[in-house]
């Protein structure tokens, strides 16, 4: 069972490292802001950090930037010293999926775990008031995780108003409900489309990996990502429910994503230390 505390232990625990880590998602954006304006105190302790695969989207690394200029502080970069392909073949080129998650473990909780060693740690986590999922908690007996969004009753309009009066949204938002490595298994097939037609370099990559190394799987169980596209496109074409940029035009994206509510579904909640 994780240890859990609160802020106002937190605003005294001179003894602990604070750690937040920092996804490139909205809600860990939001959760690094609101400590640096609303406990300036505790932001000049914490080591923010940021778990890199290799596998990122660019505007993942055009953000990081933003948010280092706001916080007036380093964004730690970690990671498991060596990149996917190396990790795959060792998993004997099984694809990771929602039922063997070895990216996460190996790529994102391990370089944190080792990053924190043995010392007694508070680590910020940015699930909000309104939601019903904990995240990504280590299990570790020297980390104590706090709350804030949820201690301070934070809901998800919050967030956005916190990003839009600061760093703005992150642009990969336009096209994805979440971050995360641009061949994430947890991908709609919307998401899919947003990487062929955003990143198509990078689809073709995700395709190559599923042809070469996929022993047998691939991305999306029981379907190539050429077919998870056309269904996309033929859904977009049927019902004009899968490109979100085609809202763009009559409101912005940023509105959209706003107060869309799907990506906090709790039975579709992808590797959360990843989404945060």
């Amino acid at each position: 069972m994780a240890n859990k505390s609160n802020m106002k232990d937190a605003m005294v625990a001179d003894d602990r490292r604070h750690v937040l880590g920092i996804s490139g998602g909205k809600d860990s954006a939001a959760l690094a802001i609101y400590l640096k304006d609303r406990y300036p105190e505790i932001h000049s302790r914490v080591e923010y950090f940021f778990t890199d695969t290799g596998a990122e989207l660019e505007e993942v690394y055009e953000f990081l930037d933003k948010m280092e200029a706001y916080l007036g502080k380093e964004i730690i970069r970690l990671s498991s010293g060596r990149d996917f392909s190396h990790w795959l073949k060792l998993h004997n080129d099984y694809l990771p999926s929602a039922r063997q998650r070895w990216c996460t473990r190996t790529m994102k909780i391990k370089p944190f775990e080792d990053f924190v060693g043995e010392d007694p740690v508070i680590s910020y986590v940015g699930i909000r008031a309104d939601e019903f999922r904990e995240g990504y908690v280590s299990s570790k007996e020297n980390i104590t995780a706090i709350f804030p969004f949820i201690e301070d009753g934070l809901v998800r309009d919050d967030i956005f108003q916190i990003l839009e009066d600061s760093v703005g949204i992150p642009e990969y938002y336009q096209w994805r409900s979440r971050s995360g490595c641009y061949f994430c298994f947890f991908q709609r097939q919307d998401e899919w489309l947003g990487l062929k037609r955003y990143h198509p370099e990078l689809f073709e990559k995700a395709k190559e990996i599923e042809k070469t190394s996929g022993n047998g799987y691939t991305w999306v169980q029981g379907k190539t990502l050429d077919e998870v596209v056309a269904r996309a496109e033929e859904r977009e074409k049927e019902e004009g429910v899968i490109s979100k940029s085609s809202s763009i035009n009559e409101q912005k994206w940023q509105e959209v994503l706003r107060y869309q509510q799907d990506d906090d579904d709790p039975e579709d909640q992808a590797c959360l230390i990843c989404s945060l």
